[in-house]
């Protein structure tokens, strides 16, 4: 069965770091993080592309904030997945706790000067730091920068993003790319899910000791990766004539 308390909103933590910027409360108590996509009926019947939105889990199944995608109709399904977002992520009040931003670009390696930029601020208006897609011609490759856009983590992922039963998975390691710190996992989640729409899963680790403004940065860099590389509408619309 479900753990117990799993479904609800999970209590607000308490001995928490006194320099903890607000609402990132209940990242300084976590080491590992779920977020899944909701499947949105509109879109898996006719295609027409609808603001995401998310749900965040913490090991237990509990709810610990709620995430928006706040972009127009026009932008959503003139720009696909290469649209420029705000995303809001909330806690159980619907108070924005962290936002994302990510600036229309380019989004072929041929072009390094127009790389991918999620700007990373928790609480609104503060930056707590920024993802950034380093260049390279085969893996995913990303920067995870501090508020003062010095890297401390680089995170890598796989040549081929796409696996119809399996695991994909982004590890993230120190600076020099020498030691393993955690893991961007986009997580299989059944057939019907897969071939009718575009929701997914996705498991994040990382160390429970790790900053908690970092920890934010890489909850922030889920999207990214989803946006991406799983937010295809052709692929979808492929699968969807099979």
């Amino acid at each position: 069965g479900a753990p117990p308390g799993a479904g609800g909103w999970a209590q607000a933590p308490s001995n928490v770091p006194k320099d903890c910027p607000k609402g990132l409360e209940y990242l300084a108590q976590v080491d590992q993080l779920l977020v899944k996509q909701k499947v949105e009926g509109l879109e898996a019947f006719t295609g027409y592309e609808t603001n995401n939105k998310y749900e965040i889990l913490n090991s237990l199944g509990q709810r610990v904030y709620h995430a928006v995608e706040d972009t127009c109709c026009c932008t959503r399904n003139c720009c696909g997945s290469a649209r420029p977002f705000d995303i809001k992520i909330l806690d159980n009040q619907n108070r924005e706790i962290i936002h994302l931003s990510r600036p229309l670009r380019c989004s072929s390696c041929w072009f390094p000067c127009c790389l991918q930029k999620v700007t990373v601020e928790a609480p609104p208006g503060r930056v707590a730091g920024y993802i950034k897609q380093a260049w390279s011609l085969c893996k995913p490759r990303f920067k995870i920068q501090n508020s003062n856009e010095e890297t401390v983590l680089r995170m890598k992922g796989p040549c081929c993003t796409w696996n119809l039963c399996g695991e994909i998975e982004f590890d993230v390691n120190t600076p020099d790319d020498e030691h393993f710190v955690g893991r961007v996992t986009k997580q299989w989640s059944g057939l019907g899910k897969e071939i009718f729409t575009d929701a997914d899963n996705f498991g994040i680790s990382f160390p429970l000791d790790l900053d908690v403004n970092i920890k934010a940065v890489m909850l922030g860099a889920v999207f990214l990766i989803d946006f991406m590389y799983f937010e295809d509408n052709n692929k979808k619309d492929d699968k969807n004539k099979v």
